[in-house]
């Protein structure tokens, strides 16, 4: 059990002033952790989506590399034909044209 014993009021003043201290920065410390965590998570969101891009262009790179080493496996008769009849058809204007473009391209070219 405690013993009652005298203290000086300007101690317990003092103890008094920093417990109500800590207990009102407490929110401040903790809205400051929250804002820290979410700005940690967006960079990881930001560091995903720039490693995405970079993977989607080796991809896009490894792709053409193999559409060019086919080009110059056929000969080159074959390969002017098939070139000038898909640029001498007009641009196409969504993506469904496109992919027919291709298709009919590839199969030109007997891919």
């Amino acid at each position: 059990m405690a013993y009652s014993l005298a203290v000086n009021s300007r101690i317990t003043d003092a103890v008094t002033q920093q417990n109500m201290m800590v207990l009102g920065s407490a929110s401040t410390v903790a809205m400051g952790s929250i804002y820290q965590s979410a700005a940690h998570s967006t960079a990881i969101v930001f560091q995903n989506a720039v490693q995405a891009q970079r993977q989607a262009s080796i991809c896009a790179q490894a792709a053409t590399n193999q559409g060019v080493m086919q080009v110059y496996e056929m000969g080159g008769l074959v390969s002017a034909a098939a070139t000038a009849r898909v640029a001498a058809r007009p641009p196409a204007s969504n993506t469904l044209e496109t992919a027919v473009m291709l298709l009919v391209a590839l199969k030109m070219l007997k891919l």
